[in-house]
């Protein structure tokens, strides 16, 4: 519902939302192996294990506790990685606060693609690495290292590409490119981490990775995005955590960005001079000419029909839901509901999203789970046109002193409906895409799969929050001979004593097109991929040649 509350399947936000994989690129058998990542929480996954080699000794079973060190050193490895996450679904809150435009967001919304398209480099992260060094510190130390160094530099840098607020905006393009960079390296600290997990733990604790996965990012995110929000606005701290009022809050995004550089660096260097990798389970053939295989393999996925319809569907049946997802949050904080308060109402959903994929898979784990994904679709639509009313409520309650308590219970009601419908698709894909993934290849034909559906809800939100200022429609009140088209014309028409107004928001167009879209595609296209649970096996499974 907004960057900081919503979770979207599409990768925009860490869940709160992003998804993980991990490829184990191989040169003897074709190829990639290795898939693993977190639950709903936080991305989806399997976990295929490479073989262990033969060793002449037999161990024991090892208990937890005997690898309570390697737990904690994950936890903190995703604790980190949610920080970048966070901080980048906190931005288009600030921007929106800052007047940005939509079309601004728009592209701003490119940061958050990495992490849904970072198979493109998974199988190079996987095959290419220092064995001296360790194969998963090969990646994962450098990247940390230009993380905590990127994070210090951009400390003092930020606050002129956010703008002075005396004139001079935010300067969006440099803030995408900068954003951008900082979750490229954040998913390519994600890949090492994913797979170092596999084997940093044995094989009867590496259960232990995936909540690692889970509860790591969602405190990383929580930090970054909820805390960071909260401590940074002066009126959130003058009211609850000060005693004399202050013009700003008590950490600003600079001092935050310091802070974590500094603590990036700090872990990074204790984990390259003291945690060795286990040597024991380090793959002895793994050379770099299985990356072309992991290519071949994914294209040759990708041809098969049953694949590629599913692509194809896939891809576009969440553009219904891409103004309620992508642009109620901001206009909320448009029509003046402070953003940590939005911020904070993710804080009371996060048992309802453990606790719903426990519920659903019960309905998810027969042979038919699109049914489910079927059914939830059409609330899920009918919630956009109620977010719509949210929206258009939300100025009629305001008073001086902000909201009335019963207005966050409404739009934390609004939220817990639209968690519920998500989490209903979300988890039916997740189980069709497992079901139908052939066992053979299952890391890589999941992590396909997987990445073609987060895509499926990044491209429909960049292209909804780009569509809203062409469809607003502005007229200059005061001075009828000028007009509101763009920003020189509003200029124009300000200097000529008018102020623009809105006749017709963008947003409520958008929202109804997106609906009608939406059931459109429900009818006629939802049957369709009902269907494909139909297909055979042999549908599924991917040809090789040895």
């Amino acid at each position: 519902m907004s960057p900081a509350i919503a979770a979207k399947e599409g990768g925009r936000q860490r869940r709160p939302g992003s998804h993980h994989h991990c490829l184990d690129v191989r040169s003897e058998v074709p190829p990639a192996l290795a898939l693993c990542g977190d639950g709903p929480a936080g991305g989806e996954a399997e976990a295929l294990l490479p073989p262990e080699p033969e060793t002449p000794t037999v161990r024991g079973p090892r208990g937890c506790r005997a690898e309570l060190g390697s737990v904690l050193l994950l936890l903190a490895l995703y604790v980190l990685q949610g920080i970048p996450l966070g901080l980048a679904g906190s931005v288009p809150l600030i921007l929106q606060s800052k007047n940005a435009s939509y079309t601004e967001q728009a592209f701003f919304s490119f940061v958050f693609w990495p992490f849904s398209l970072k198979l493109l480099w998974a199988p190079l992260v996987d095959a290419v690495y220092l064995r001296r060094f360790g194969r998963r510190k090969s990646w994962l130390v450098p990247t940390q290292y230009v993380l905590g160094l990127f994070m210090i530099y951009l400390s003092t840098q930020v606050d002129v590409l956010l703008g002075d607020g005396q004139g001079r905006g935010p300067d969006v393009v440099a803030l995408t490119v900068t954003f951008f960079l900082f979750e490229f390296l954040a998913a390519t600290q994600d890949i090492a981490v994913d797979g170092w997990a596999l084997t940093m733990l044995s094989r009867e604790n590496v259960g232990y990775a995936s909540t690692c996965n889970s509860v790591g990012q969602t405190a990383g995110y929580f930090l970054g995005n909820v805390l960071f929000l909260a401590l940074e606005s002066a009126s959130f701290c003058n009211k609850y955590l000060r005693f004399q009022p202050q013009p700003r809050g008590i950490v600003t995004l600079s001092d935050f960005l310091f802070f974590w550089g500094a603590v990036f660096l700090i872990t990074t260097t204790l984990v390259a001079l003291f945690k060795k990798e286990n040597k024991e389970l380090t793959p002895t053939k793994e050379e770099t000419k299985g990356i072309t295989d992991t290519y071949k393999l994914l294209f040759s996925i990708i041809k098969m029909p049953a694949v590629f319809t599913f692509c194809l569907l896939i891809l576009t049946a969440k553009v219904g839901f891409s103004a309620a997802d992508a642009v109620t949050g901001l206009k909320l904080v448009e029509e003046g509901v402070p953003k940590e308060h939005l911020a904070l109402l993710a804080v009371p959903m996060v048992p309802l999203q453990i606790i719903l994929p426990l519920i659903i898979s019960k309905y998810t784990a027969g042979p038919q789970p699109l049914n489910t994904f079927y059914k939830a679709m059409p609330f899920r639509l009918l919630l956009g046109l109620e977010f719509a009313f949210l929206v258009w409520w939300t100025p009629k309650v305001r008073h001086e002193g902000g909201f009335p308590i019963y207005y966050y219970v409404v739009v934390l009601l609004s939220y817990a409906l639209h968690q519920i419908s998500l989490y209903s698709m979300y988890v039916a894909i997740m189980a069709f895409n497992a079901k139908v993934s052939d066992p053979l290849i299952g890391g890589t034909y999941m992590t396909l799969l997987n990445t073609v559906s987060n895509l499926g809800g990044n491209w429909p939100s960049t292209v909804a929050l780009w569509l809203v200022d062409p469809l607003t429609v502005k007229e200059c009140s005061g001075a009828q001979e000028q007009a509101c088209g763009n920003a020189l014309e509003a200029e124009l028409c300000t200097k000529a004593g008018g102020s623009c107004v809105t006749t017709l928001d963008g947003y409520y167009v958008e929202s109804v097109i997106c609906v009608i879209l939406g059931f459109g595609w429900w009818f006629l296209l939802g049957p369709k991929f009902k269907k494909l649970q139909d297909e055979g096996q042999s549908s599924w499974k991917c040809k090789r040649t040895n």
